[in-house]
């Protein structure tokens, strides 16, 4: 209704909180972050009925899109600016904690995780209960990440109070009194969404789930190049796809050595890129009397019989047959 009529009075609230901080003091995956969920509000991709998270839309009708789009829409602009109010707080302590990369990184794996979760818990509550209508509940909001990210947050900075209605409570135990006084104050609210994202939150910080995220991330990091086809170059142009190297190659021989024997030989260290097939001076595209030419100049310069300044371009100057045959003679004389 207050979007029919124009009039968002948390967006206000919101725009107030953002420039009472600083654009410049956000870190900007928490801007980001912020700035989707305003953008969905405003213009969501679809109706909320169509984004919203159930058993019955995800799992029975196989529309598991709303994985995605759930976390980032909202009832209203309230619902928004209370979240988003949270984010702000939690996000600028962690992605100053986590470092940018790390925490867009945990926030995306907490938003698929508290909806999956969340289904586990609806299902599980439909067996036991005998109770389809379970499976029928429909949550929406950034709110369970936001309850997972206040585990983390506790974790990193253990210790200190939260007032919670005037009252302190410890930090370690804030967000399960939140959980159930805001299910109290406000029934409409989902209470197994935000008990998905505390669960999230202890798989992360009491168990496995920040070293699956790490096993994750470095076998993503190291394997991250293109495996197809390699193309090498050398200072002589293409040289084909790198190809694995026969076991009678030199690289080959390289790899057997530090295979058995535990260390790389000398040579193995310029053993990067294929290079060109060897050879030999004389041949390497010459006609059969500049190799004969060829050969007489190195043979004379090696004994000391001659030696020729190059031109300051790099190129020989070529004897007549005559200087050659006379060079022969005095190289036998001599």
């Amino acid at each position: 209704r207050n979007r029919q009529r124009g009039f968002n009075l948390g967006l206000l609230l919101l725009a107030s909180q953002v420039f009472q901080l600083g654009i410049d003091n956000i870190p900007p995956v928490t801007l980001a972050t912020l700035g989707l969920n305003v953008y969905l509000f405003l213009f969501p991709v679809k109706p909320l009925l169509q984004t919203c998270l159930s058993v019955r839309e995800a799992y029975w009708y196989r529309d598991w899109g709303r994985l995605l789009l759930s976390p980032f829409h909202h009832v209203d602009d309230m619902h928004l600016y209370f979240n988003m109010a949270s984010l702000l707080w939690k996000g600028i302590k962690l992605e100053k904690k986590l470092g940018g990369a790390w925490f867009a990184y945990l926030l995306s794996v907490f938003s698929l995780l508290t909806g999956l979760v969340y289904l586990l818990l609806e299902t599980g509550l439909t067996k036991m209960t005998e109770d389809s209508s379970y499976s029928l509940q429909c949550a929406v909001g950034f709110s369970g990440v936001l309850f997972g990210l206040k585990v983390v947050n506790n974790h990193y900075h253990p210790g200190g109070a939260t007032y919670v209605m005037g009252l302190p409570i410890a930090n370690r135990y804030a967000c399960w009194v939140e959980l159930v006084l805001i299910h109290i104050m406000n029934p409409g609210t989902s209470f197994v969404g935000h008990l998905a994202g505390i669960l999230v939150g202890l798989l992360y910080t009491n168990g496995p789930l920040k070293r699956l995220m790490k096993t994750c991330a470095g076998f993503v990091t190291s394997n991250g190049h293109y495996g197809g086809q390699q193309t090498y170059y050398n200072s002589a142009g293409y040289s084909g796809y790198g190809m694995p190297y026969p076991p009678n190659t030199h690289y080959g021989q390289q790899s057997f050595n530090q295979r058995h024997y535990g260390a790389p030989s000398r040579e193995s260290y310029n053993t990067h890129m294929p290079s060109a097939p060897p050879q030999h001076p004389y041949s390497a595209g010459l006609s059969d009397e500049e190799q004969y030419e060829a050969a007489v100049r190195a043979s004379l310069n090696d004994r000391g019989g001659f030696t020729q300044a190059r031109p300051s371009h790099g190129t020989y100057s070529h004897p007549t047959p005559e200087e050659i045959r006379w060079r022969r003679l005095q190289r036998f004389t001599s």
